[in-house]
């Protein structure tokens, strides 16, 4: 993974048919190495909702995994209060 995240010309914010970004399936599965070596990317949109309106921090907190939430918290411009469905957020 890390040798596929130096490459210069790979986009980490390619979603899949459902709108989920690398960061978000990450997030989503508890994977805490990938999500680090993704927010080490400046590229990397840490607040990419798919096409349900879920973010890489709703999933990894709806999925309880504590490190993935702590790791997104610590990157500048995640927003933990972006609304993941029309009426909540995460918290």
């Amino acid at each position: 993974m890390k040798i596929f995240l130096e490459r210069h010309d790979v986009n980490p914010n390619k979603p899949n048919e459902y709108g989920q970004t690398p960061l978000l399936c990450a997030a989503r599965s508890g994977h805490e190495g990938v999500v680090k070596m993704l927010l080490g990317r400046d590229d990397v949109s840490p607040n990419e909702p798919d096409v349900y309106h879920q973010t890489p921090f709703s999933c990894a907190a709806r999925n309880g995994h504590e490190g993935v939430v702590k790791a997104l918290l610590e990157r500048d411009g995640v927003n933990p209060n972006k609304q993941c469905n029309s009426s909540q957020t995460p918290a």
